[in-house]
């Protein structure tokens, strides 16, 4: 990737949901911003398209099996075409990328964090997974190369931009807010029972099948409750989640005078997306702008852990600390998989967690390595688990 006096930004995961609204916040920035480096893993017709439109320099279709439609499609158009994951981390490892967005689904995205993070790059970071499974790892890592890291999900996104108005002043509390997912009013009888379909109409955010999915469950406030740890150097006696359905306030920060300093907007992604590309500029946005008088009530509560009961696993993987988070985030990958294919249901997917939670083998202080190796062996434990889940359901 070569420069130019924009910013060059690699986004990983380009055909994504976080993705494609990052391209546009580069089309309504053209003279800010350059996507230079565009990857995905199967969407490969999509990432054509992008490729040709923002006249990307480099591609990556991270699965092979597509590696040829891809450079068939772009051969003569001067774009570089790459294939897989070492492609990745080399490419963002390379002078040209000046901040990366790292919005790949799930664990997958960690090698590639990691590889942008030792090379000191600015890193958008949209996968949350990352400071789940090696939270403490990679902020070490960023300490040590200078690397800084901006979040880009809108409660992180939210507690960075209230931080900037604290002139320094550190945060006694943590506010996340959550909007409770399709089933916040539902009894668990119902929630039991509830299928793909139902748990896949989130009443607030269009995101993709994983997160609204965990969205459902209430694992991804877990999540973000583990990541908000890590981004902000928070112990989790001091995060506290609240249910907000309105998706208004992203989140809020308390300091010591009891003063709280909220961020609001609409559920839109592309404005934490712009803030954390732009940082510290703001940039115009064509998005809907907040009308206080037609806001009739905001509400709070708290959030009921017995009928959501992975949002009290994410908390107890965190208080327990090493690799107990990647476990808890392993477990739920394969079994959000399994529920998306209808092969279980929807309380099995924290009945899993806990159970993969149990059973792991618990390591105090993991390396990288220590990482990888146990989210391979969780995988397999849940597998086995999700068989006797899905031979249970059979009738």
């Amino acid at each position: 990737m070569g420069s130019t006096g924009k910013k060059n930004i690699a986004i990983l995961g380009s055909t994504g949901s976080i993705g494609t609204q990052a391209l546009d916040v580069i089309r309504q920035h053209p003279d800010r911003f350059r996507a230079a480096l565009l990857a995905a893993n199967n969407n490969w017709e999509s990432l054509c398209s992008q490729a040709l439109e923002f006249k990307a320099e480099d591609v990556v279709i991270c699965n092979p099996d597509h590696y040829h439609k891809v450079k068939d499609a772009l051969s003569g158009h001067g774009i570089s075409v790459h294939s897989g994951m070492e492609a990745v981390c080399g490419l963002v490892s390379e002078a040209g990328a000046d901040i990366v967005l790292t919005s790949m689904v799930g664990f997958s995205g960690l090698e590639s964090t990691v590889a942008a993070v030792r090379a000191g790059k600015t890193i958008a970071l949209a996968n949350k997974e990352t400071l789940v499974a090696a939270g403490a790892i990679v902020m070490s890592m960023a300490k040590a190369s200078g690397s800084q890291i901006i979040p880009v999900d809108s409660e992180h996104s939210a507690i960075f931009q209230c931080l900037q108005g604290s002139h320094g002043a550190p945060a006694e509390k943590i506010h996340l807010t959550a909007s409770g997912g399709p089933f916040r009013t539902w009894t668990a009888e119902q929630i039991a029972s509830a299928t793909k379909e139902q748990a896949l109409r989130h009443p607030q955010w269009n995101m993709g099948s994983k997160v609204t999915i965990d969205s459902a469950t209430m694992m991804n406030k877990g999540l973000e409750v583990i990541e908000a740890r890590w981004l902000f150097d928070m112990q989790p006696e001091r995060i506290n989640v609240v249910v907000h359905p309105q998706s208004i306030i992203h989140s809020m920060v308390e300091f010591a005078d009891g003063a709280v300093i909220a961020q609001l907007g609409h559920p839109d992604m592309r404005e934490p997306i712009q803030y954390a590309l732009g940082y510290p500029d703001r940039l115009t946005l064509n998005n809907r702008k907040l009308d206080f008088a037609s806001l009739a009530t905001l509400t709070f509560s708290a959030p009921d852990t017995e009928r959501f009961p992975a949002l009290g696993l994410a908390f107890e993987a965190i208080r327990k600390g090493g690799n107990m988070p990647c476990i808890m985030n392993a477990a739920n990958e394969a079994a959000v998989s399994a529920f998306l294919q209808d092969r279980i249901g929807f309380y099995d997917i924290s009945d899993i967690i806990a159970s993969c939670m149990e059973e792991a083998e618990f390591i105090a202080d993991p390396d990288l390595d220590g990482v990888f190796a146990t989210n391979g062996a969780v995988l397999s434990i849940a597998r086995e688990k999700i068989k006797k889940a899905a031979a249970a359901r059979k009738p």
